[in-house]
């Protein structure tokens, strides 16, 4: 059999895995995610870095990219194109977004640095009640949820580097990542809503979203 055939039987075996595990996020399986991050993961990175040119930023992209995919899993169609279309497609649009969003950034420094503001004060307390509502919400989580995003978000860890830290395979690391994370939002989103008077429920639709 040649080599080519090898291949495109290939593909079809990665796209009929990736769309059994779409429909296992969609009904809400965590081990899900870190499967399709597993199939894509490499070349949804790749993609990411080539916008932003950023090894950070591009990880932070395709980390928001696949919760994303976690979030709108349901609405996913095999018809409309392949599952590493839809899911590379969302990577772009999120590395776009955070591109405009680190220019905005540049800017307001540039903005912050000619103006002296009068009220610094009302600022910082302003920023140390969104660290407090963000430290409640992590108090809810599982403690070994709750761990992972510490130790990477506190600690400075990759996820390799929690990987040995709590010598666990690195895809439980991911996965229970992902999810820490998904739920975390979640919350903040819930308590953001509360605030707010809103009555929506946390999770806006995204692209044919749950």
């Amino acid at each position: 059999m040649s080599s080519t055939l090898l291949d495109v039987g290939a593909e079809g075996v990665r796209q009929a895995d990736a769309e059994a595990l779409i429909a296992e996020a969609a009904a809400g399986c965590d081990q899900a995610l870190a499967g399709l991050y597993d199939l894509y993961g490499r070349r949804a990175y790749g993609l990411a870095l080539r916008v932003l040119r950023d090894e950070t930023l591009a990880e932070d992209a395709v980390q928001d990219a696949f919760l994303t995919v976690w979030r709108s899993a349901a609405g996913y169609r095999p018809g409309r194109g392949t599952p590493s279309t839809w899911i590379l497609t969302i990577v772009h649009r999120r590395a776009v977004d955070i591109v405009r969003r680190e220019q905005r950034r540049r800017a307001d420094r540039v903005e912050e640095c000619e103006e002296l503001t009068a009220d610094a004060s009302d600022e910082t307390v302003l920023a140390r009640a969104e660290g407090e509502r963000v430290r409640r919400a992590l108090a809810q989580l599982a403690p070994a949820q709750r761990r992972v995003l510490e130790l990477a978000y506190y600690g400075g860890l990759t996820q390799s580097e929690i990987a040995v830290e709590l010598e666990l395979p690195l895809g439980t690391i991911k996965s229970r990542t992902f999810t820490a994370l998904s739920r975390l939002r979640s919350m903040l989103e819930v308590g953001a809503a509360v605030s707010s008077g809103r009555t929506e429920g946390p999770y806006e639709d995204a692209g044919g979203g749950r």
